[in-house]
């Protein structure tokens, strides 16, 4: 009988402790985003979910972004880089519906649909030159159409397609990327008078993906921008990839980056270039994800800011050879020594 109680314990033993270790693994599993990140914003002329986040998402100081952080609340501006579709392979038009073309159609941005005629804007002049600038927080190959909305549009009403003319004003295919920011030289269309919006679309030629972004602008106006004016980030960085442990499937590696600039990286990412054949399974002190090579690593919401001088280390388990080991290690668009 006591042989038999003592069995009986035992194995309840074992059954809690396998509970426990399946529990404890569950809570610490590494943060693993899903395998696409967003990354840009055009920042010349300013858009308005850009325009907005740089006013500051806690305290924005016009009353169309205050109405955006009313409505929609902070994180939509911390997250100015990801208005996007992940499978819109040139069909835009057919997936988004009038009316939700500034917020490409999602829940999360739908406040930038509100017609209003206070959004962050621009002055620009019609028919002149001008260096068009889109911020990228991740590269990718791909081409910008730039639209412009057909005389008569009102600004207090939704904006549909229609309001669009029917075909860019603007098409730019791998433009070249400075300091973070893609260039684009073009021409501001001509005959233009009063208040217009430019619709850009990012189309990925190495995915479906495509970004979004609505950008008033007012043509012939000749007071100040009413926005924060938006600088190309000129920083620097280091960084150092360091492979941990490997086995006979896979390895676990970390990423150091330091920012060597003299300001603060606020909602940093980190962007990597992954061996062909490897995929990372996990990873930590950042929301890490993977775009085909792309190795990604956004700022998590408890870290968001990377002052000058400081470093982050971001970790990741992958499988596949750890030999070469990820290189091409950017920060915010920047290329790190």
């Amino acid at each position: 009988m006591a042989a038999s109680l003592a069995f009986i314990i035992k194995k309840r033993w074992a059954l809690i402790c396998v509970v426990f270790l399946i529990v404890t693994s569950v809570l610490v599993l590494p943060e693993i985003a899903s395998p696409v990140q967003a990354h840009g914003a055009m920042s010349v002329p300013i858009s308005r979910v850009y325009g907005c986040f740089l006013e500051g998402p806690e305290h924005p100081t016009t009353p169309a972004c205050q109405y955006a952080v009313s409505v929609g609340g902070t994180q939509p501006l911390y997250d100015w880089n990801e208005v996007h579709l992940l499978n819109a392979n040139g069909q835009s038009r057919q997936l988004i519906p009038d009316g939700h073309l500034c917020s490409a159609g999602t829940t999360k941005y739908a406040v930038f649909d509100t017609p209003r005629t206070d959004w962050p804007s621009t002055n620009v002049q019609a028919g002149v030159p001008y260096t068009f600038q889109y911020r990228a927080t991740a590269p990718h190959r791909g081409t910008f159409d730039l639209y412009i909305t057909k005389d008569g549009y009102d600004p207090t009403q939704p904006l549909k397609w229609s309001d669009l003319e029917d075909q860019p004003f603007l098409s730019a295919t791998d433009p070249p990327l400075v300091n973070g920011v893609y260039q684009m030289q073009g021409t501001m269309p001509a005959g233009k008078t009063g208040h217009h919006l430019i619709y850009s679309i990012w189309q990925r030629s190495d995915s479906p993906e495509a970004f979004y972004t609505c950008s008033d602008v007012i043509f012939g106006g000749s007071g100040p921008t009413p926005t924060p004016t938006p600088v190309p980030p000129t920083g620097s960085c280091k960084a150092n990839v360091n492979i941990d442990s490997s086995w006979q499937s896979g390895y676990q590696a970390t990423i150091t980056v330091q920012n060597t600039g003299t300001a603060a990286v606020d909602d940093w990412m980190v962007d990597w270039t992954m061996p062909a054949g490897v995929t990372i399974t996990s990873g930590w002190n950042a929301t890490v994800s993977q775009d085909g090579t792309m190795g990604m690593a956004k700022a998590p919401s408890w870290a968001r800011t990377l002052d000058a001088g400081a470093s982050v280390s971001i970790g990741f388990n992958a499988t596949g050879s750890s030999s070469p080991p990820p290189s091409g290690v950017v920060l915010d668009g920047i290329s790190c020594t």
